[in-house]
């Protein structure tokens, strides 16, 4: 579990961990990582995904111990709220390589676990922001999402099924939404365990692309029938 020191990772390592679980945690902070697996009876790597070796050295730990993973969950990202104009050229390269090749890292380092695990489960939770055309944060999730969907078809017949999942506006730590949940679009604005909860609820079910809430689906669909419409949108935006 990337990123499940906090936000959707903690609430979602929560829930397996009520399942029987055995929660592996990985991210950058030692001390919430250290909180969460005494917790949750679980264990932590401390890793920075965006570093391709550090990946394959925590991976290579955690097989030590678990061979066979049963689960891997691409969970951390970081925000990046500026334009193509004004975007810091490091925060654009960080995007990058957390919320996109963080993804490509682990999928590719803890495979051999997947594989003996057999009938395993990838879930990479991405953004609506993926589906949508709002700057380099989209463009790093739009990435994210291309790589779900090319592992869905890529490693189905290694008996490895991937959940996309795209979530719309959480109130995380990483993300708070605390402008949006005190204004008008507050409904807009759901919470960790929300999220986790309809996780949970996918891997059962085996669906292979939720977006969290549904409603927020036809925003997807307007921008791959109609992008001029959100190009204009978008313009009309940014010029006031």
């Amino acid at each position: 579990m990337t990123g499940g020191a906090t936000g959707i990772g903690a609430a979602l390592s929560r829930r397996l961990a009520r399942r029987g679980w055995t929660c592996i945690l990985l991210g950058r902070r030692e001390d919430p990582l250290r909180r969460l697996a005494d917790e949750i009876d679980g264990e932590y790597e401390v890793c920075d995904i965006a570093d391709r070796e550090a990946v394959e050295r925590a991976a290579a730990s955690v097989q030590e111990r678990h061979p066979a993973v049963a689960l891997v969950v691409n969970n951390a990202g970081i925000p990046g709220r500026s334009d193509f104009l004004d975007v810091d050229p490091e925060r654009a390269e960080q995007l990058i390589r957390i919320n996109y090749l963080g993804s490509l890292w682990c999928a590719r380092a803890f495979l051999p676990a997947l594989e003996a695990a057999r009938n395993a489960n990838v879930v990479n939770v991405v953004s609506v922001a993926g589906t949508v055309a709002v700057g380099p944060y989209s463009a790093s999730k739009h990435a994210q999402l291309a790589l779900s969907r090319s592992l869905a078809v890529e490693l189905r017949p290694r008996g490895i099924h991937v959940l996309t999942v795209i979530p719309g506006f959480v109130h995380t730590e990483g993300f708070p939404q605390d402008r949006l949940r005190r204004g008008r679009f507050g409904p807009l604005v759901v919470e960790p365990d929300y999220v986790a909860e309809r996780i949970v609820r996918a891997l059962d079910r085996g669906s292979k692309e939720i977006f969290i809430p549904w409603w927020y689906r036809p925003a997807a669909w307007i921008q791959a029938v109609a992008p001029g419409v959100v190009a204009r949108l978008r313009s009309r935006r940014n010029a006031s």
